[in-house]
Parts: C-alpha cells; sequence; structure tokens
C-alpha cells in the first residue's frame, strides 16, 4: 500500500478524513460570524443571532451592501483571530507537513478565513477563482503545502475545490494577471477536473503547484473556509534564493481617523 508521502507526491494532494476536531472548527467559525455581529449591529442597528446562520448570512449580505469599506475591514479582522492562528500552528498539522515531506515547516503567509458568495464580492473573481497555481503568489520553497479545509459541509453545490490531479508535477503554467492571482487559460489544461467533497473536519493537503479553481456556489449560502500555507525552510532552491518573501505587509502612515484619539477617550480606557 502507498504511503501517504507516496500518494501526495504522485497526485499532488491528500484529502484526510475527520482529520480535525469538529468542535475546534466549530469554534473558529463562530467567532468570526461574532466579529461581523459587532459591526453589523454597528452599521444596521441589528442584533443577530450567530447561530441562525441562514439569517445572520443574510445580514451579511445587508452590511455588504452598507458599508463596504466596514465589511472588508472586519473581514480583515477575522484574520488575526488568536483562535485561528493557533490553528495554523497545531502539532496535527505540522505533523502532518513532516509526513509529507516539510522537513522544517514554516507559515508561508498569515492564516485566512474566506467567506465566498456571489453577494459579498463586486467582481466574479472574488467569490471564484479561476484556475490558477497557490505558488505564483508565495513563491517560497518548491514542494510548499496549502492546507485547506471548510467550515461548513461543503460539496459541488457550494463551490468547493476542482482540482486537477498530477496537475503538480509540470511546474509553473503561464497564467494572465489579475490582482492577486493568475488565472491560467482553459487550452493549457486537461479537463480532468476533480469535483472534491468535505464534511466539517475534512482537511485538504495539496501542492502550491496543484492547478485547482473554486467551484460555483450556486446556493444562498456563504462558503466559509480556512487556508493555510507553509514553505520547506530546508528546501535546497529556497535555501539559494535567499528566502524570498512575496508577501508584503507595512503600516499605514497616515491617520485612518482624523483627529482621533482624544485625551478622553484615553481616560476612559485607562481609569
Amino acid at each position: 500500500m502507498a504511503s501517504l508521502r507516496d500518494s501526495y507526491k504522485q497526485e499532488g494532494y491528500v484529502l484526510l478524513k475527520n482529520f480535525l476536531d469538529k468542535d475546534l472548527i466549530t469554534a473558529i467559525h463562530r467567532e468570526g460570524r461574532q466579529i461581523f455581529a459587532y459591526q453589523i449591529q454597528r452599521t444596521l442597528g441589528e442584533s443577530v443571532d450567530i447561530d441562525d446562520l441562514p439569517s445572520f448570512e443574510q445580514a451579511m449580505y445587508r452590511f455588504f451592501a452598507a458599508d463596504f469599506t466596514a465589511f472588508a475591514n472586519t473581514g480583515k479582522q477575522v484574520q488575526h483571530m488568536v483562535s485561528l492562528h493557533r490553528l495554523g500552528t497545531d502539532a496535527r498539522i505540522t505533523d502532518t507537513l513532516k509526513e509529507l515531506g516539510l522537513e522544517y515547516p514554516v507559515i508561508g503567509v498569515r492564516p485566512a478565513m474566506m467567506f465566498n458568495s456571489r453577494h459579498l464580492a463586486k467582481r466574479d473573481d472574488y467569490w471564484r477563482l479561476g484556475a490558477h497555481q497557490d505558488w505564483r503568489t508565495g513563491q517560497g520553497s518548491l514542494d510548499s503545502v496549502v492546507v485547506w479545509f471548510p467550515l461548513v459541509p461543503a460539496g459541488a453545490d457550494l463551490g468547493a475545490l476542482q482540482i486537477l490531479p498530477q496537475s503538480h508535477r509540470t511546474g509553473l503554467y503561464d497564467s494572465t494577471s489579475v490582482d492577486y492571482i493568475g488565472t491560467i487559460p482553459d487550452e493549457l489544461l486537461t479537463d480532468n477536473w476533480q469535483q472534491l467533497e468535505f464534511e466539517v473536519g475534512d482537511v485538504l493537503f495539496f501542492s502550491a503547484f496543484l492547478v485547482h479553481r473554486s467551484g460555483i456556489n450556486s446556493t444562498e449560502s456563504v462558503r466559509w473556509s480556512v487556508q493555510l500555507r507553509y514553505n520547506n525552510l530546508l528546501e535546497s532552491t529556497f535555501i539559494d534564493r535567499g528566502y524570498p518573501l512575496a508577501y508584503i505587509y507595512k503600516p499605514q502612515a497616515e491617520l485612518i481617523t482624523p483627529d482621533f484619539p482624544a485625551v478622553n477617550q484615553m481616560n476612559e480606557i485607562f481609569n
């Protein structure tokens, strides 16, 4: 029987069923919704029940339409949840990365929680990505691994990932440039797409060179998911290239809120 590593190297991915505790996934999902609920209350004046998912997501759509800037900022704050970052260092994940061949795994980019729906996007590629390879935006070690899993049950109707098995062996495909991601033209690819199906707790590990795309979310629900990316500090070409880091984080120089804070506001915080 082929080992997990052998299967991964041959196909470019492994889908591990019931890999993470459902309670852990549920708690992270709930915390993300709660952060949105604070701003929904401020923006719309609505007190939403975060445990009534269909009703809550409808409130998210109204929030998106009412104040896109606040919605985008809230989405960014969700990416900084301590629980999400703690998950990125979970021993079950890092041990599996080592089993797949990453001798010295390091986080390639901060963890990401995604909430994809046509009702939460100003452009199609903000909710449904075409064929692409994640390595193009990371440019890390050649054995970079992406870890992806939904926070809700996800199949074809919710737009779960579609993959091209063994496409990682071809290397880096040519692609068009679309903001933060590059789309691979259909004529460069086979039509051997495989639709994946997930239950809560299932986790997909795949090569950053594996060609994949979003499915079509044909429902009125949000496709909530988490993506983690890792490099291998001992991969020889990564060492030879001086450990390049394609993601750039920098502070904004100007005050976002002019004439803020006032002295009395500081006293309220520290009294």
